[in-house]
C-alpha cells in the first residue's frame, strides 16, 4: 500500500493547530495488555472511557482517550466520561481485560463495551452493545472519538480519512507511529478536526450531529470521529490498531477484526489464567480471597516491556495528567532502580523467577560505567532526570542477592555489577544526593538501610567467588555506616511529642560540595521542595519525620524492640498516621507538598503530601518483625484498591470532597496504580505466610544485632573529610588512585611514609591505627604515585577518647 496515493486531502480542517493539548486523569480505573509478548499494546481506562494506549514499548502513550459520544440530534448530547454512569468490571479474575457497562440517567439507552487487546497482534478491540429503549430506537446517533497524542505528544500529529478495500477509515501518524481505527460496522462519517475548534466533540456538541466532514487535520493537536451505522447493527467490535506503516496498522486492523471476538477474548484470558496458575499459594493470608494477590501479580507482569524485557516502569499513569501538556512526558511511566526492584521482588514473593531475572540482566545492561544508575530513565536506558539516589545502586545488588539465595540465576555472570554498585556506593556514599522521596541530600535512614544491606550481600558475593580481600574491605565499609546511623540520623532534641526528644529524623542535611559539614542531626535546616507560594520552606531537619527508618528493622539492621525504633514509631504514629475506614495509613512526612491540594485541586507544583498505601504496607511489614500480626494491614491495603485491583500512589486523608470525587480513603490524582505497593503487598503476604519478613536478610542480622565486635574504622575521603576520630580505631584514608601517604601522631616531630593497598576496582587506602592513648591529631598528606606530585596540603584529623 503506498500511503501517498490515500493521504490526499481535500476537505482540509480549519483552525489549526488547536487548543494546548493535556493528558487525562492518572487514577486510572483499569489497566491492561495482553499476557503475550506478541502483543505491544497497553491501555489505561478512566471513568469508563479508554486513556492513555501505549505502543510498541510500555513507555510511549500515542493516545490521549477514546470515548463515544451519543446523542438524539435534537434534545441532548452525552459523552461517556462526564454523562453516563458507568461500572468496571474485570473479565476474569486474572485478564487484565474489562466489561463497562454505561447507563444514560434517564435511562434511555445503555451502552456495554468489553476491552481488550488482540493477545497475537497490536490492536486493541473494543466490543461494543447498545441497547436502546423503543422510543429512541431510530433516533439515537452513535460517535467514536479518538485523540491522539502520538509519541507522547499531543503536538504535531497528523489526522486523515481514507478508503481501503471500500471501507472508510480513521487513520493518525507522526513520524513512524500509524494509528488506524474502523469496526465491524461502517463509518457513515468520518472526520478529522482540531481539538476545541474543528474537532468531532466540537461539532457534535454544538450541533447535535455530526455536520462537518474533514478529511485532513495535519500538524496540530487533532481528534478523529465517525459516526457508527447502527442501521447494521448495534453490537459491533471497534478497533484501533498500532503499526510503523499506514500499511502495517491498516492491515492488523482488519486481521484483527476478521476474527470473532469471543475468540479473542478466549485466548486473551485463557492466557492469562495460565500464567497465574505457576504461582505460590500465599493468597491465605489475605483477607479478601487472594483476590488483590493475584491481580497485583498480573499488573506487575503487565508492567514489564515486551521489546525491552526486564524493564518494568513504576506505573502506567501521569499524575495530575489532565494539567500536564507536551512539556512534562515523563509520567511515571518510566524505570526507577528502586521501584523496578520492589516490582522484581514482589515477582519472586509469589514464586516468579523469570521476570526478576530479566529485570537484574537488564540492570547490569543500564548501569553507568561509575556503578551507578540514573534517578530514572526511558527503557532503553536514555536518561530522563538525571539525579542520584544511592538506594538505587544498593538494591539491584539485594535482588542479586534474592535470586541467588532463590536458585534462581543462570549463566548471565552478575558479579561485575554487583563489584561495580560496591565500588559506587563506596566511592559516593555516605552522603546521598537524594534520597527515596527524591528531593533532598544528606544522610537518609531508609538510603543508609539499603546501603548498607546492598554492601554486605555485595560482600557475601565476593566470598563466594573467593575474593575474601573484597569481601572483608566492603564488610568494614558497611561496619562504618551501621556505626555511624544513630550518630547522623537520630536527635536528641525532638520536640514533636512531649517527652520523646530522640528518634529518627527524615534526613540530616548535608550540602554535596561540603567535604567537612557539620553531622549533628540536632542542627541543621531542611529546605522542603513542593510548598506553597509564600509558605516557609525551612524548617528545623530535627523536626521533619518520616517512617523510613522500618527499612533498619526490614534488612535486619536493627532489632524491632530497639528503644529508638519504639520511640520513633510514637513520633510518626502522632505526626503522620491517617485513620481511614479501611485502616491506618502514614503520609511521607510532615510539611510534605507532594499531593492534591486541601480544596482538591490538582498538584501543579504544591500542594499537600497525602496519606501513601504502600507505607501501610512497610508498617505491616514492621508489626510482623516485632512477633505481631499483620492482618490489619493486609486488610487495609486490600481496602485501599479499586475493585479492578489497583492500588493508589496516595489516598485522600482529609473531609470529603464529592465534587472532586475525592473520599476519605479513596484514590486521589497522584498515580494509580503504583507498583510498588503492589510489590509490598503482595511481599507481606509472603512474608505472613511464612512468618519472616521476606526482605530480611539473615547475614545482615548476625552481623549488627548479634555480633558486637567489630573494629571500628572511621573512614576519610576527599568527599568527606571527618574533623575527628575515636582513639582505639583505625582512620582509613580513601582515593581514588595509587598514592603515597606521609603522616604524623606527634605535630610532626615524626613521620610516617604508607603505601597505599589496592582494596578493588579504583579504590585505593591506607589504614592508620590510632592508639588508645592517641590524643594529639593525626596529620597527613598525599604524594600522588602515578603523576609524581604531591598533594601541596596538609590534613589533620582530631582524636577524641571514647568517653568524650
Amino acid at each position: 500500500m503506498n500511503s501517498a496515493e490515500h493521504l490526499q486531502p481535500k476537505r482540509p480542517a480549519f483552525g489549526k493547530p488547536g487548543i494546548e493539548p493535556r493528558w487525562t486523569a492518572s487514577a486510572k480505573f483499569g489497566v491492561g495488555t495482553a499476557y503475550s509478548t506478541a502483543s505491544t499494546v497497553w491501555y489505561t481506562l478512566f471513568r469508563g472511557v479508554l486513556n492513555e494506549i501505549y505502543y510498541p514499548t510500555i513507555d510511549r502513550p500515542q493516545t490521549r482517550d477514546f470515548q463515544y459520544l451519543i446523542t438524539d440530534g435534537k434534545s441532548f448530547f452525552h459523552e461517556e466520561k462526564r454523562h453516563l454512569h458507568s461500572r468496571i468490571e474485570l473479565l476474569s479474575d486474572h485478564a487484565l481485560g474489562f466489561r463497562v457497562t454505561s447507563n444514560d440517567p434517564d435511562e434511555r439507552y445503555h451502552l456495554v463495551k468489553e476491552i481488550l487487546s488482540n493477545p497475537h497482534q497490536n490492536c486493541l478491540l473494543i466490543s461494543t452493545k447498545l441497547d436502546v429503549s423503543k422510543l429512541m430506537k431510530d433516533q439515537l446517533k452513535l460517535y467514536a472519538l479518538l485523540a491522539p497524542h502520538i509519541e507522547a505528544g499531543g503536538w504535531h500529529n497528523n489526522g486523515y480519512v481514507i478508503e481501503i478495500s471500500g471501507q472508510k477509515i480513521l487513520v493518525a501518524c507522526r513520524d513512524d507511529i500509524w494509528i488506524a481505527m474502523a469496526a465491524t460496522v461502517p463509518l457513515v462519517k468520518a472526520s478529522c478536526g482540531y481539538v476545541g475548534a474543528s474537532d468531532g466533540w466540537t461539532d457534535i456538541s454544538k450541533h447535535l450531529r455530526m455536520d462537518w466532514e474533514f478529511d485532513a487535520a495535519e500538524d496540530g493537536n487533532i481528534a478523529l470521529t465517525g459516526e457508527l451505522d447502527l442501521s447494521r447493527g448495534t453490537e459491533f467490535v471497534l478497533g484501533i490498531a498500532f503499526g510503523n506503516s499506514l500499511h502495517n496498522a491498516a492491515t492488523i486492523l482488519f486481521q484483527s477484526l476478521d476474527l470473532p471476538f469471543e475468540t479473542h477474548k478466549k485466548r486473551f484470558v485463557e492466557q492469562w489464567e495460565r500464567a497465574e496458575n505457576h504461582i505460590l499459594p500465599i493468597g491465605a493470608a489475605s483477607s479478601d480471597g487472594a483476590k488483590l494477590y493475584h491481580l497485583s501479580h498480573s499488573l506487575l507482569a503487565a508492567h514489564e516491556d515486551k521489546l525491552y524485557q526486564g524493564a518494568m516502569i513504576a506505573s502506567l499513569s501521569i499524575p495530575w495528567g489532565e494539567i500536564k501538556g507536551d512539556d512534562d512526558i515523563g509520567g511515571y511511566h518510566l524505570v526507577w532502580t528502586r521501584d523496578l526492584v520492589h516490582s522484581a521482588a514482589g515477582l519472586l514473593a509469589a514464586g516468579s523467577t523469570e521476570t526478576p531475572l530479566r529485570s537484574l540482566i537488564y540492570l547490569a545492561c543500564t548501569q553507568l560505567d561509575e556503578g551507578g544508575f540514573y534517578q530514572n530513565f526511558w527503557i532503553d536506558g536514555e536518561p530522563y532526570w538525571k539525579g542520584v539516589q544511592l538506594d538505587e545502586a544498593a538494591f539491584p545488588i539485594i535482588l542479586a542477592h534474592k535470586l541467588y539465595r532463590s536458585g534462581a540465576l543462570r549463566e548471565f555472570d552478575w558479579y561485575p555489577m554487583v563489584l561495580s554498585a560496591a565500588r559506587f556506593l563506596i566511592e559516593s556514599g555516605p552522603v546521598t544526593p537524594q534520597e527515596r522521596w527524591e528531593e533532598n541530600s544528606g544522610y537518609s535512614p531508609s538510603t543508609l538501610a539499603a546501603h548498607i544491606a546492598g554492601l554486605i550481600c555485595a560482600a557475601l558475593f565476593a566470598d563466594f567467588r573467593g575474593d575474601k580481600p573484597y569481601a572483608q574491605f566492603i564488610r568494614e565499609y558497611a561496619d562504618f555506616l551501621e556505626s555511624h546511623v544513630v550518630d547522623w540520623t537520630v536527635t536528641t532534641q525532638g520536640t514533636l511529642v512531649p517527652g520523646i526528644p530522640r528518634h529518627f529524623i527524615r534526613l540530616k542535611p548535608i550540602d554535596l560540595d561540603d567535604p567537612a559539614p557539620n553531622e549533628d542531626p540536632n542542627a541543621g535546616i531542611l529546605e522542603l521542595k513542593n510548598q506553597p507560594p509564600g509558605a516557609p520552606i525551612r524548617f528545623p531537619a530535627k523536626e521533619i519525620v518520616d517512617g523510613g527508618f522500618l527499612e533498619l528493622v526490614r534488612w535486619g539492621i536493627m532489632k524491632p524492640d530497639d528503644p529508638i525504633v519504639l520511640d520513633s514509631l510514637q513520633v510518626i504514629d502522632k505526626i503522620l498516621k491517617v485513620d481511614t475506614p479501611f485502616g491506618p495509613c502514614w503520609r511521607r512526612y510532615n510539611h510534605d507538598g507532594y499531593g492534591q491540594k486541601d480544596d482538591g485541586g490538582p498538584y501543579d507544583g504544591w500542594g499537600t503530601g497525602r496519606a501513601w498505601p504502600l507505607l501501610t504496607g512497610e508498617r505491616g511489614h514492621y508489626e510482623l518483625a516485632a512477633g505481631r500480626d499483620p492482618t490489619r494491614y493486609i486488610q487495609a491495603l486490600e481496602g485501599f484498591a479499586k475493585a479492578t485491583g489497583l492500588l493508589p500512589e496516595q489516598v485522600w486523608d482529609s473531609k470529603d470532597i464529592p465534587k472532586e470525587h475525592l473520599y476519605l480513603g479513596k484514590p486521589t490524582g497522584s498515580a494509580m496504580p503504583l507498583m510498588w505497593a503492589h510489590g509490598e503487598y503482595i511481599k507481606l503476604l509472603r512474608s505472613t505466610k511464612d512468618q519472616k519478613v521476606f526482605d530480611f536478610i539473615p547475614e545482615v542480622a548476625e552481623r549488627y544485632q548479634k555480633n558486637g565486635n567489630r573494629k571500628r574504622i572511621e573512614y576519610w575521603k576527599f568527599s568527606r573529610q571527618p574533623g575527628k576520630t575515636i582513639a582505639g580505631s583505625v582512620l582509613r584514608i580513601l582515593a581514588g588512585a595509587p598514592f603515597q601517604l606521609r603522616w604524623s601522631s606527634d605535630e610532626w616531630k615524626s613521620t610516617n611514609n604508607t603505601q597505599s593497598s589496592h582494596a578493588f576496582l579504583s579504590i585505593h587506602f591506607v589504614d592508620i591505627p590510632v592508639p588508645p592513648e592517641q590524643r594529639a591529631p593525626i596529620r597527613f598528606t598525599f604524594f600522588w604515585s602515578e603523576s609524581g606530585r604531591w598533594e601541596g596540603k596538609d590534613f589533620q584529623v582530631q582524636v577524641e577518647s571514647k568517653n568524650s
